[in-house]
């Protein structure tokens, strides 16, 4: 993912909003959500082309989504990222051991975020920091930076969050998704990209040719323990391509 946005609220009748969009080559083979054959009890998307995810939802309430951090110049990982929330929603570990032992470990990946959750506690790890962390209550974000960073896409998108907590419905989530509105110069943030790229990846909602966004993702995770886990997916262009919605 490129883009999270969510609501973590202990003690709601909805206790986890999300909402997240996958940006990538649109070259990169992947499929959309649905239980994967070979992990039953597991719901993602999946890179055809490493094996993992991007986010997804598993046995025991478990959640799991994935962000890169953005850096040109940094080493690249012996391992896919993508096999962090793969891990992690097939095993056993509960969110605060699994993020103890991948702290040791973390230097074999690229740059990454990583949120893990159940229906009781939701964890950020940045692999630069190598610090877990419990959410506190409230509205957070994730881009390609650390939790939290006022980059100006995340600040539109965790606004427009705000505004529909009390209404949060699997296609309210997508809608805000979908914002295609660049940020002014004067407020990209510099990550090594060069301007036309900084102004390119600025929108909530990413098209082009050749990159863009390529999955929006919503979730709403209920008091019962219910789920509803819808995905759009998008080509060249920000061409809509279909729509799936789960409810587990």
């Amino acid at each position: 993912m490129c883009l999270i946005v969510l609501a973590w609220r202990p003690g709601h009748a909805q206790p986890l909003l999300l909402a997240a969009n996958r940006d990538e080559f649109y070259e990169r083979p992947s499929q959309p959500l649905a239980e994967w054959p070979d992990m039953p009890g597991v719901f993602a998307g999946r890179d055809l082309q490493a094996g993992g995810t991007w986010l997804g939802i598993g046995p025991g309430g478990r959640f799991a989504a994935l962000t890169n951090i953005r850096d040109p110049n940094q080493a690249q990982g012996l391992h896919s990222r993508g096999e962090l929330p793969t891990a992690f929603l097939g095993g056993n570990l509960n969110a605060e051991a699994f993020l103890q032992q991948l702290s040791e470990q973390r230097r074999h990946y690229s740059g990454f975020n990583l949120l893990l959750g159940d229906h009781h506690q939701l964890w950020h790890f940045n692999s630069r920091t190598g610090r877990a962390t419990a959410l506190a209550e409230g509205v957070h974000g994730l881009s390609n930076a650390d939790l939290d960073t006022p980059w100006p896409k995340l600040q539109r998108a965790k606004t427009a969050l705000h505004q529909c907590l009390d209404t949060a419905q699997p296609q309210t989530l997508l809608t805000l998704l979908s914002d295609p509105t660049q940020a002014a110069d004067e407020h990209l943030p510099q990550t090594g990209i060069g301007l036309t790229g900084e102004r390119l990846l600025s929108s909530v909602f990413i098209a082009s040719a050749t990159y863009g966004t390529r999955a929006s993702s919503a979730l709403i995770v209920n008091a019962d323990g219910s789920r509803l886990l819808a995905e759009r997916s998008f080509g060249p262009h920000g061409r809509y391509l279909g729509e799936v919605a789960l409810e587990c």
